[in-house]
């Protein structure tokens, strides 16, 4: 006999390691997204864990991570602790079967990145980077417009990102071990937009400056493609920046408004006309990485084909390449 429950209406249950300010976001959103449900949340600290499962409705509140792991009733887990315990906890979540949606980066190399992908191939469960940007509205019509050819031949990008931080030592942003700093943080967006518009390049200079507990503070760096077509990023952590993205095509300019990587809306310049295209996000930005997510799972998929593992293999190595041009070294 079939299910009295349609797959498509299957409550997917939730559980969140790592409940911190990323999190919280993460599970307002998930309150909008329908037959989805926040179930449990751990921390290696129990009244953490429990303020967290109070504030957003949770019914278990681990003290845990291999806890909440083990709990049958978990349908998904969302990873959201500082960037070096990525891999870790999502290798324990795979091999409980518990499908994983990473916060990116999805690691902190490429080697640990391919030990991920083995994984979930190997179990046969659902993984994906949590670049929550990929699923947007205004990106996704970003990225057709400039296949469709409205630019005509993109031969340029620039893309900036950066806000003034509070310098705290004990930060986890200024934490070496915790994989702090501008370039993982923040630099991954304008990298990320730059791979999808013109993929791989042939050669990257990057130099950086540095906080006094070792992490980049800034980033600039320069992506070089063939033609002399070339993209061109900055990420900082020192001062509050436009924020914006401009894509330069042949035919056109576009230009992503602030801030880009979240944005709304954006204007299209083309034989001295401008027109603006405007979006909706739902929630806080997440709600449509989270419905991707879910029916992924419901479908029995183990693999994004919006955020692939190609994708975020492709990422982790420009990264990987960026940090050593750049000089930067975490522990």
């Amino acid at each position: 006999m079939g299910s009295c429950v349609q797959e498509s209406e299957k409550t997917i249950r939730w559980g969140i390691i790592g409940p911190g300010k990323i999190a919280r976001k993460f599970a307002r959103d998930l309150t909008k997204v329908p037959h989805a449900e926040l179930y449990a949340v751990a921390s290696r600290h129990h009244s953490r864990a429990e303020a967290f499962a109070n504030e957003h409705n949770a019914s278990r509140a681990f003290e845990s991570y291999e806890a909440l792991v083990k709990d049958p009733r978990v349908d998904a887990v969302y990873i959201a602790t500082p960037h070096t315990f990525h891999k870790k906890y999502s290798l324990i979540c795979l091999s409980h079967k518990k499908a994983v949606l990473c916060e990116k980066p999805l690691a902190m190399n490429a080697t640990e990145v391919e030990e991920m992908i083995a994984a979930s191939r190997d179990h046969q469960v659902l993984l994906m980077e949590a670049m929550w940007t990929a699923f947007l509205p205004h990106f996704q019509s970003v990225i057709q417009k400039a296949r469709e050819g409205m630019l005509g031949e993109i031969i340029g990008i620039e893309a900036d990102f950066g806000f003034s931080a509070s310098y705290d030592p004990a930060s986890r942003l200024f934490n070496k071990k915790l994989g702090g700093g501008s370039l993982l943080d923040i630099g991954i967006y304008p990298l990320f937009l730059a791979l999808s518009l013109l993929g791989r390049p042939v050669g990257v200079d990057a130099r950086a400056s540095y906080f006094e507990t070792g992490v980049d503070s800034s980033c600039l760096i320069t992506l070089h493609y063939d033609q002399n077509v070339k993209a061109q990023i900055f990420t900082t952590l020192l001062k509050d920046t436009p924020t914006e993205a401009v894509i330069r095509g042949s035919k056109g300019t576009l230009r992503i408004h602030p801030r880009f990587h979240e944005s709304s809306s954006f204007t299209v310049e083309r034989k001295g006309k401008k027109e603006q295209f405007s979006f909706t996000n739902l929630g806080e930005g997440f709600v449509h990485e989270i419905t991707h997510f879910c029916n992924l799972l419901r479908k029995g998929a183990t693999e994004s084909p919006v955020m692939t593992f190609d994708t975020s293999r492709s990422l982790i190595r420009l990264l990987d390449e960026v940090r050593e041009m750049a000089g930067v070294i975490y522990e």
